[in-house]
């Protein structure tokens, strides 16, 4: 298994199905106890070693940059001197994660397939993971790229039985009611969550103009060749879509029974 493998994060959306918290911020810098959901993500991530990432910037990557590049000094006592601009830390050792970040601006309209064709030069293994900025799951992504390895296919994305939104209603054929189900998962459908593993060769499929869209035209041509693979994760997985989305993320951390806090 290739210890370089990249990990890219797609961070350039607006979030406007979340605006209450995305008016000033980028989505994946809404916090869930306490810290943005893509430090969550990177989190996951590391815990499997894997700690090489690419963050692809549009809305708001100041923003990120920004908490990243302040992170030590927003988590510890510090001593700045104005006339030079010194900063001293005090407290003992420092709260940084193990990590190495690239900072790629991929444009503020850019779509998917755009953002990560964007970074292709800084990918410099045989294949990487890729995911969105605003999900989180209890998966092994160790287990995710071996599955990927062994199906030799170009990418392989991960699959989600989703849960309907809505309770469903059971009926007889002559029109009674015979019960109620609140909010099933729905079995036989799956959804795409992101959590891909693309070989290089994704990059052949991909358009710089800003309308090219990840999930549409490449996808779907990988599909015609028999180049798609789909891993079925069968546990928990949650977006940040919706305002809901985010009272439900931080209702779990608080819970203090978090399933994607896979790290100790």
């Amino acid at each position: 298994m290739e210890s370089n493998t990249k990990v890219v994060i797609m961070c350039g959306g607006l979030g406007t199905r979340l605006r209450e918290e995305t008016e000033f911020k980028p989505k994946p810098m809404v916090l869930v106890g306490g810290m943005p959901i893509l430090w969550h993500i990177m989190k996951i991530y590391s815990h499997f070693g894997f700690r090489d990432f690419v963050l692809c910037l549009g809305y708001r990557g100041d923003y990120i940059k920004q908490h990243f590049l302040n992170q030590e000094l927003m988590n510890q006592d510090f001593t700045i001197s104005l006339r030079d601009g010194k900063k001293t830390v005090h407290d003992g050792a420092s709260a940084m994660e193990d990590w190495n970040i690239t900072f790629a601006e991929t444009g503020l309209n850019a779509m998917t397939g755009a953002r990560v064709k964007r970074i292709e030069r800084y990918v410099d293994s045989d294949r990487f993971m890729l995911t969105y900025g605003d999900g989180v799951a209890d998966i092994d992504v160790k287990k995710l790229l071996e599955f990927h390895q062994v199906k030799k296919t170009i990418g392989t994305l991960t699959g989600v039985n989703p849960q309907s939104r809505f309770g469903l209603i059971k009926s007889t054929q002559d029109g009674f009611v015979n019960g109620f189900v609140e909010k099933p998962v729905l079995r036989d459908d799956f959804v795409n969550v992101g959590f891909y593993v693309f070989r290089k060769d994704i990059f052949d499929y991909l358009q710089d103009g800003d309308s090219c869209v990840l999930e549409t035209e490449p996808l779907n041509r990988l599909v015609k060749e028999k180049q798609l693979s789909m891993y079925k994760h069968n546990s928990f997985w949650q977006c940040m879509d919706t305002y809901r989305d985010y009272l439900e993320l931080n209702r779990i951390w608080d819970s203090g029974k978090v399933p994607w806090k896979v790290w100790k």
